[in-house]
């Protein structure tokens, strides 16, 4: 009964606030459109900064001082905080939450932005639970805020010694990035109310909505800070009026053009591994396009898997291109194979890992059935595959047993990373493969989607093939790199672990990505489990 309760009285004080300032804040807004014609050379003196730009800013000698700003309107680059709203009401909460924030965005047009802030964080977090904010805050947000920082801003940043941040959007979404990616030493931001220690009401807890500028003299005191950056707004001016130098990011500084957008190899940390289902910026605009598309994506994902389970293999090739699926091979497939006394043992695709569907378009593509071997598949996944998959253990000894009598039967497709990677990274490759087969044909995969993601961490995994085939235009491609010659397998003389690494380097010199030695650790960074679906017996991890 505690958490009704609860939402009723937060519904009531949304609805209060909504309904009662409303109207005085239309009046008060009314009014100072009406000072603003009678003065409008005072006002239009006042809309430009009386701060210097943040360009203007020498960078050099700030190692000892102390930098202020707000992530909003100062560090990214973004002229609203909306879209990162939608994203923890996406990808934390529901699609129905975030199509309920979504319908709120006109309205907010009307409000002022202390009362259009409320109505977005009580859209969503209210009812929210805290464990799936911190996965949203941990594996979802960082991709995004990484993308759309000032990089003129963020020179600044690095630059100087000590870094807080004051701001008024709720400190769980920022204070994680923050400080694992921009090495921040303080975050203050407003705090929300907890029920059950479970979930958010949707309030800000104690006095509210953080002000920036009576933060900053509680934090700092009688003591000015060395440099103050902030928006072109009035409120930030007398924010980073307290500060001893001053400098604000104009609307100028913050569109996309090369001096302000931060490229990946600008990153400060590398983004190795982010989840959530959204492939694109969800701005309101962005957002609806997405909800406009989403009956039409649903009919095309059950067409599109319906041609590939029960069509021929070009036939579905030819009506899965009509359906505007992006398909392109690269090399020529030849049918290798060696002989051992009279039997004829299959070749093995060694592929790297974007998506489950991997052996699925490698078959499609070839226009012949393999078999792929995987870990943790979904039953769904199992039952709705068009080829033939078995379940490994992570048992090295059974693995390699399973995997010898596949190859006896035919040929064979797997994915040594173990499990799929986003960014242009390769992980690092299990060498069992290398000990069962010397006839090995690396392939480099590659995918691009525009509106949602084929994976997730923690997730259903059972919905990525559809979330994949969602999209209105996926893309495959697929390059056979050419057998690997015998040299350079196990049969001549190589380890497994150096065969292993050398198929790495071939594929990732093919797709252009970065060598790692990491591998399901992105389980544990994102979900904060191993990635391993549950079976009557524990799986066995093995040592490469």
């Amino acid at each position: 009964m505690v958490f009704p309760m609860v939402f009723l009285k937060s519904v009531d004080w949304v609805v209060y606030q909504i309904l009662v300032n409303s109207c005085y804040r239309a009046a008060r807004k009314m009014r100072s459109y009406g000072f603003f014609l009678r003065n409008l050379s005072l006002t239009t003196s006042q809309q430009h900064p009386s701060f210097p730009s943040v360009t203007k800013c020498c960078l050099e000698g700030r190692g000892s001082q102390t930098l202020i700003c707000d992530i909003d309107g100062a560090l990214l680059r973004s002229q609203s905080f909306f879209p990162y709203f939608m994203l923890v009401a996406f990808e934390g909460g529901s699609i129905f939450r975030a199509f309920v924030l979504l319908s709120s965005w006109p309205f907010l047009w009307f409000l002022d932005s202390e009362l259009r802030l409320r109505v977005m964080i009580f859209i969503t977090f209210c009812g929210l639970k805290i464990k799936d904010m911190e996965t949203v805050e941990r594996s979802g947000l960082p991709k995004f805020y990484l993308e759309n920082i000032n990089l003129q801003v963020y020179e600044l940043w690095a630059s100087t010694g000590s870094r807080v941040v004051f701001t008024s959007v709720p400190r769980v979404m920022v204070e994680g990035f923050l400080k694992a990616y921009l090495s921040v030493n303080h975050v203050l931001g407003t705090e929300m109310q907890t029920v059950l220690g479970q979930y958010f009401t949707g309030l800000p807890s104690g006095a509210g909505l953080r002000v920036k500028s009576s933060a900053l003299k509680e934090f700092f005191g009688e003591k000015k800070p060395d440099i103050g950056l902030g928006s072109s707004s009035l409120h930030d001016h007398h924010f980073i009026s307290m500060c001893k130098e001053s400098y604000v990011v104009t609307k100028e500084d913050s569109k996309s053009i090369p001096s302000s957008v931060m490229t990946r190899d600008r990153y400060p940390k590398p983004l190795m591994f982010h989840d959530g289902r959204l492939a694109f910026f969800p701005t309101p605009s962005a957002t609806l396009a997405m909800f406009l598309w989403l009956p039409l994506g649903i009919f095309l994902a059950i067409y599109r898997i319906g041609i590939g389970i029960f069509l021929p293999y070009k036939m579905a090739n030819l009506l899965g291109i009509w359906s505007g699926i992006d398909l392109k091979l690269k090399g020529e497939d030849v049918n290798y194979h060696s002989e051992s006394g009279n039997k004829r043992k299959g070749v093995l695709y060694v592929c790297s890992h974007r998506t489950l569907l991997d052996p699925v378009f490698l078959c499609t593509t070839l226009g012949r059935s393999l078999t792929a071997v995987t870990y943790s598949l979904s039953k769904t996944s199992e039952i709705i595959a068009p080829i033939r998959t078995v379940r490994l253990t992570r048992d090295r000894k059974k693995d390699g047993e399973t995997m010898q009598r596949l190859l006896s039967e035919g040929d064979l497709v797997v994915c040594p990373e173990g499990t799929t990677c986003r960014e242009p990274y390769l992980l690092r490759f299990s060498s069992l493969f290398a000990e069962l087969a010397d006839e090995i044909v690396p392939v480099a995969m590659y995918t691009h989607v525009s509106m949602f993601y084929g994976t997730t961490a923690s997730g259903l995994k059972c919905l990525d093939p559809i979330f994949f085939l969602m999209n209105p235009r996926p893309s495959y491609q697929i390059h056979l790199l050419g057998k690997l010659p015998k040299e350079q397998t196990c049969a001549g003389g190589r380890s497994c672990c150096e065969v292993a690494n050398c198929i790495q380097r071939q594929l990732a010199d093919a797709l252009g990505f970065e060598c790692t030695t990491l591998t399901r650790d992105k389980y544990m960074m994102l979900a904060g489990n191993e990635g391993v679906v549950q079976n009557k017996e524990k799986p066995i991890k093995y040592v490469n």
